[in-house]
């Protein structure tokens, strides 16, 4: 089973949807994801939580959570976004790092770009590491 570690920042926004998309288009059987930050936030941001909404992700029960030197070296791919050097190295680990706006405060329509921009991200690496799911 391959673990996939999207981080982030406050684990607020991006990596909350990049998991949660990763999850529902991933084999299970093959591959999972889970989500952390280098701050964690109280909680998911409200705009985020909105949009994915939309896409049919309830992130409601999400909660934030730290990325530690632990944690990062339980997984085997490791996709950072903005967190630069806060973000741990681990040999061993592939990291992949996305450029993807933070949707903390923005305009609605601006977090469902950003929405739509995570989602392709999610579906590119599960593509080019023969992650999918049949039938999806």
């Amino acid at each position: 089973m391959t673990t996939v570690l999207f981080a982030c920042t406050h684990n607020a926004g991006r990596s909350q949807m990049a998991a949660a998309f990763f999850n529902a288009l991933a084999d299970v059987a093959i591959a999972h994801a889970i989500s952390a930050g280098t701050q964690p936030a109280a909680h998911v941001h409200p705009e985020v939580r909105e949009v994915m909404r939309e896409a049919g992700f309830d992130l409601s029960g999400a909660i934030p959570k730290l990325l530690t030197d632990h944690l990062a070296r339980s997984v085997q791919v490791l996709v950072t976004m903005a967190c630069g050097e806060a973000c741990p190295f681990v040999p061993g680990v592939e990291r992949i790092d996305w450029e993807i706006p933070d949707p903390k405060g923005q305009p609605l329509d601006r977090v469902r770009s950003i929405r739509d921009q995570v989602r392709r991200e999610v579906e590119t690496l599960i593509a080019s590491h023969g992650w999918r799911c049949s039938g999806r």
